[in-house]
């Protein structure tokens, strides 16, 4: 059982909610935060019972980035290897994010900046308030618009061209333009947001769990592979999800005329 002290922790139905508890701030990020959120996401993976997650905010932000008091002030004092340490924490949390062989699902009820734009762009699914906005600011703070894995991710998402102008210029991008650049998957209401996410969620956790667990350990190495090397990866992924009890559930649901009862093995 995974128990939080820096955001709150729920499950219901199949489905952990992460949900970030710091309104005042607009959901903004301190060193504990980030370090809990890591370890939840790795964590997560072992939860035999959760089979998709759900990342929101609490009040009208979904997460401001890091703190300007707790994170942006201390880092001024530290050397560079401290300095290192933090920047590779908070890569390690996206790797968290995009490693955990289960769906995750940004529930973005408000703002994303910074920290909080790369933490949606890791997850699996964006579903954005339609008043909100996100924005890739690191340049307007002095820092590469490359940070915690934003130029390997937005590049996937949106293409090169666009990428390389949301990250050069940090500006805010409304919902209505990320939803036409595809950079998010879904846009609505505020107040509907999270049942929306959760919709989607226990649409995820009646599928075939384990083959979507293989699609996503897919998407995340292909990239780096040639095309041979996909298509011989992806033969062996294909195989081993043949030797599914889900591959055979889903056969014989077919047959029968029935709806196939997956159970992620």
């Amino acid at each position: 059982m995974i128990a939080t002290k820096s955001f709150r922790y729920a499950t219901s139905k199949g489905i952990a909610t992460i949900t970030l508890d710091r309104p005042d701030t607009l959901n903004s990020l301190t060193f504990e935060v980030y370090a809990e959120l890591r370890d939840t996401f790795r964590a997560l993976e072992h939860e035999r019972d959760v089979h998709a997650i759900i990342i929101t905010g609490q009040g009208r932000g979904f997460c401001s980035g890091g703190s300007l008091h707790d994170i942006i002030g201390p880092l001024l004092s530290m050397k560079g290897p401290e300095l290192l340490a933090f920047t590779r924490m908070t890569g390690e949390l996206i790797g968290a994010i995009r490693t955990v062989r289960k769906p995750v699902i940004a529930a973005m009820n408000g703002i994303a900046a910074g920290a909080g734009a790369v933490i949606a762009l890791a997850s699996d699914f964006r579903v954005m308030s339609d008043q909100s906005k996100i924005a890739f600011l690191f340049v307007k703070v002095g820092l590469a618009g490359a940070d915690m894995g934003a130029a390997w991710l937005l590049p996937q998402i949106v293409g090169r061209g666009r990428a390389t102008e949301i990250l050069m210029f940090g500006e805010p991008i409304v919902a209505a333009d990320a939803l036409s650049m595809g950079l998010v998957h879904r846009v609505i209401p505020t107040d509907r947001v999270l049942s929306e996410s959760q919709a989607l969620a226990e649409k995820l956790c009646t599928g075939p769990r384990f083959a979507l667990g293989m699609t996503k350990e897919m998407l995340n190495r292909e990239p780096s592979m040639s095309l041979e090397e996909a298509l011989e990866a992806e033969a062996q992924a294909q195989q081993i999800c043949m030797g599914t009890h889900d591959f055979r559930e889903a056969y014989e649901a077919f047959i029968a005329k029935r709806p196939p009862r997956f159970e992620g093995r």
